[in-house]
């Protein structure tokens, strides 16, 4: 992928500006169809229904919803881009996050652990399934021979691309290692499959994809019942926004799951609120935050990782240009 479409809802009252991020991941968002645009545009003409109802009209447009929350939440703060203050916005605390190592060549890949390691992450997230399996069983046997478990946490993240036949054998094989967890292992929509592997997993496995397109509080229920995983990843962008997310999250406590919050690759503007909601919900475990420096054209803005750590840096201030839209 060389470039990300993202579209931006600016609004306007009594001189006040307020902004939000509409992006999607061509293939996987549930809202890549062809009338994103005109929904983006039906969204505008009808802002004055406020957020409620916009939210519920837009639920299959998971990424308008989140825009649009995002962007009434600017437009009444005291800032267009401090949307939730807190000991994180004012530079105190941090957030932990992993370091992600992208799928390609065993040298490449290595290169990439190897600067992860060096930069103070002491939770990385590799992507597997692209490269030859023993490789990537090796790259892994390369990081515990010089890493324990309590030094370096590892997960990966197959995105589906175990055949269902040979998912538990993998998943064995991966065990020896001892990884933090497994993030989708077979493709989605296999939920019996699934089911089964969560019940006899050696290695915590983690619903990503799984969680795309389903809308309803008594869907999702019924997903995580059937499932029963161990834990579940939130991308706002993916599901539902802010108001999505929480109610996930509500759901997988409610049945003893637990969950981390990831990015999915926003600008830094989505990304900064993002990190701001995700740090007031309190959960200590690394989250997926690390992906605006993936950009050759980002905004500037406070957010800088630091020793594996997420930092809002109020000297550093957001270069967004609002005259320019």
């Amino acid at each position: 992928m060389t470039e990300k479409e993202t579209w931006f809802i600016v609004l306007e009252k009594e001189g006040k500006k307020g902004i939000g991020e509409c992006g999607i991941l061509r293939g996987l968002s549930c809202d890549d169809r062809p009338d994103y645009e005109e929904k983006v545009a039906w969204t505008c003409a009808n802002i004055h229904l406020g957020i409620e109802i916009l939210w519920e009209a837009l639920i299959e447009f998971p990424s308008i919803q989140f825009g649009v929350e995002m962007a009434f939440q600017s437009l009444v703060s005291s800032s267009p881009f401090l949307l939730f203050p807190s000991d994180f916005t004012k530079g105190a605390k941090s957030i932990p996050i992993n370091g992600l190592v992208w799928m390609g060549s065993e040298a490449f890949m290595k290169q990439q652990i190897e600067e992860k390691l060096a930069e103070g992450f002491h939770c990385i997230k590799l992507k597997i399934g692209a490269i030859n399996f023993e490789e990537e069983l090796q790259l892994l046997r390369f990081i515990r021979q010089h890493f324990t478990p309590e030094q370096v946490e590892i997960r990966v993240d197959a995105n589906g691309a175990f055949d269902e036949s040979e998912a538990l054998d993998k998943i064995n094989q991966l065990a020896g290692f001892k990884l933090h967890s497994i993030e989708q292992p077979i493709q989605k929509n296999n939920t019996d499959r699934m089911a089964e592997l969560c019940k006899t997993t050696p290695i915590p496995i983690a619903l990503d994809e799984e969680l795309i397109g389903v809308f309803s509080l008594a869907e999702k229920e019924e997903l995580l019942f059937k499932i029963k995983p161990q834990y579940i990843i939130l991308k706002p962008s993916f599901v539902g926004g802010f108001r999505g997310t929480k109610e996930w999250i509500s759901l997988a406590e409610k049945h003893k799951i637990d969950w981390w919050i990831t990015s999915a690759l926003e600008s830094n503007i989505g990304l900064n609120a993002i990190a701001q909601w995700t740090f007031l919900q309190q959960n200590n475990r690394p989250q997926g935050l690390g992906t605006g420096a993936l950009y050759t054209n980002n905004f500037e803005c406070p957010l800088e990782v630091f020793q594996g750590q997420l930092w809002y840096k109020n000297e550093r201030a957001f270069e967004f240009n609002f005259d320019a839209i």
